[in-house]
């Protein structure tokens, strides 16, 4: 959708804004009433809950939410997702594909906003890549929802990607956990998110379509470390085509 007329477009911010908040603020006791039930079944209402918020919020805002499958999806089994990331909108789509029990890696910054970080600390395994002592919790934590059946959710980008290519370099903490757990990977691309809200500014934000493509998942069945760099390089180029085949990039 083309960007809206600056005072429509600025209102439509402060709108949107407001009944982010709203709705966090109506899902909040709920969140912390999940916290009764422990890590791993209280973990799983939280996610449920944060769909609920998602989906009321992209209604309230004219975002459409679209789930595209290019290869059959099973919602029993565990994976490693992975995804690009282009915008600050690409949390609510992760939420909202949470159709099995899934855990989000992020980053430690962001628990320092206000309820929200609350939230975000409950949902969330955090890492600071500044400090190797919370990267090795993180790697523990990840591991332990793995044993548990519960699927994770990476960012292997690291950070958001501001050049003019589908996808940068990707770190490898992913792929040494897939190969080290046996866990196939399962890579989904946001497709509309940075048109949706670009990385560089919160008033940049327009109603429209909002995709999510899963494609089809990668096996690590007998992969060893010594072949990361290979299941990297797949991975990244089977993500870099399929969003070739959703967007138009280098005009």
């Amino acid at each position: 959708m083309k960007r809206l007329a600056k005072p429509i477009q600025f209102l439509y911010c402060i709108y949107a804004l407001l009944t982010f908040i709203a709705l966090m603020f109506l899902v909040f006791p709920f969140i912390m009433l999940s916290l009764l039930w422990g890590k791993i079944r209280g973990g799983n209402m939280i996610y449920q809950l944060c769909r609920f918020w998602g989906h009321a919020w992209y209604l309230l805002i004219g975002v459409s939410h679209r789930e595209i499958y290019e290869a059959p999806h099973d919602r029993n089994r565990r994976y490693i997702f992975v995804a690009n990331h282009i915008s600050y909108m690409d949390i609510p789509p992760i939420v909202m594909i949470a159709h099995q029990p899934l855990r989000i890696l992020g980053k430690y910054e962001m628990v320092r906003i206000p309820v929200f970080g609350w939230i975000y600390r409950a949902a969330v395994i955090l890492v600071d890549r500044r400090n190797p002592d919370t990267r090795s919790r993180s790697v523990r934590a990840l591991k332990a929802a793995l044993k548990y059946n519960i699927s994770i959710f990476i960012f292997p980008e690291g950070t958001f990607n501001e050049t003019a290519a589908p996808l940068k370099a990707f770190f490898d903490g992913a792929f040494r956990l897939a190969i080290e757990t046996q866990t196939p990977i399962k890579p989904v691309l946001l497709v509309d998110t940075h048109d949706r809200l670009h990385y560089r500014g919160l008033f940049n934000l327009t109603p429209g379509p909002s995709r999510v493509v899963y494609l089809e998942e990668i096996p690590v069945t007998g992969l060893q470390f010594s072949d990361i760099q290979q299941l990297k390089a797949k991975v990244h180029d089977v993500m870099e085509a399929g969003l070739r085949r959703y967007r138009v990039y280098g005009l």
